[in-house]
């Protein structure tokens, strides 16, 4: 069945009694899940219906938003080379998008982890609701210090958590160190374009904003940074995609979805509906001026 264990458990318990145990971060990474612990029913109105909240893959012509998300998932388990059986780790899970469909579409067995707990009761549902419930695990807490189920991985996926984790290095030797040799590692994420971008665009005013008025911490390295960072754990770097004008068209897809469900939005969480387009416009002015969006897949060689 569908578990989930706080962070400093050793044992599963039910996804709606899961706790989070993790005092260790600090606030301000504490405060990430300000904006992923939301009510639920909000991500439904404007994300495709598997809740996905990251890039989508639009390589073919005429994608909708729904189609371009399967798109990126069938991606990501090519990168993967994932197969039927294989054990996933998911770094971030949000609302279970990758972990459900990689138990379903490759009987994957996966463990999903989010410091949100809303997240956790969803995809308890969900994967009932989709018969998968024996095959996926999630754990409670921040993957820097989070109990996980024992055992090595065949892939380790984060997609869009890592701008959330202070220390780079750490956590992709954690990722390594739970991965068997010849597993795969495999991160997506928002990136300044380079580090003169960085300086000069950190602490801007609409930076600012997505940081503290929707995420709390978070940090957008340079490319360069991710791929140090993953050398100096060990890893071999495999693969760099350039996922950027992917991204644009999904955050152009998320606007039209906040726009027709404003007043539905608004029901929910009155303020929601114009903080939510405002932020999703500071995300679109800035690609390939400011910002990239990268997939980098590395392995565990030796």
């Amino acid at each position: 069945m569908s578990t989930a264990t706080s962070a400093g458990a050793g044992t599963a318990t039910p996804a709606t009694a899961a706790l989070t145990a993790d005092t260790a971060l600090t606030a301000e990474t504490a405060q990430t899940n300000q904006h992923y612990d939301l009510d639920p029913r909000i991500f439904g109105l404007f994300l495709d219906p598997m809740r996905k909240y990251s890039s989508g893959y639009y390589r073919e012509p005429d994608l909708t938003l729904a189609e371009a998300q399967v798109a990126k998932l069938r991606f990501v388990a090519d990168r993967l080379g994932l197969s039927e059986g294989d054990r996933l780790l998911d770094v971030g899970c949000g609302w279970g998008a990758l972990i459900l469909f990689m138990a379903q579409e490759y009987a994957a067995r996966v463990v999903g982890i989010s410091p949100a707990g809303n997240q956790h009761t969803y995809i308890a549902q969900r994967a009932r609701e989709l018969g998968v419930a024996d095959q996926v695990t999630t754990v409670q807490g921040h993957f820097e210090h989070a109990a996980l189920p024992a055992g090595r991985f065949d892939a380790v996926t984060m997609l869009g958590s890592i701008v959330h984790m202070p220390d780079l290095v750490h956590v992709m030797r954690r990722a390594r160190s739970l991965l068997r040799r010849g597993g795969r590692y495999y991160v997506s994420e928002t990136c300044f374009r380079n580090a003169a971008a960085r300086d000069e665009f950190d602490r801007r005013t609409g930076t600012e904003f997505v940081r503290q008025s929707i995420f709390g911490w978070g940090d957008m390295r340079p490319l360069s940074d991710l791929v140090r960072a993953a050398e100096d754990a060990g890893f071999s770097v495999v693969s760099v995609d350039d996922l950027t004008e992917d991204y644009r068209r999904t955050i152009d897809d998320w606007l039209v979805n906040v726009d027709a469900s404003a007043e539905a939005i608004e029901r929910i969480r009155p303020g929601m509906a114009p903080t939510l387009r405002r932020y999703l416009e500071v995300a679109n002015a800035g690609w390939g001026y400011t910002t990239k969006h990268y997939a980098l897949v590395c392995q565990r060689s030796r």
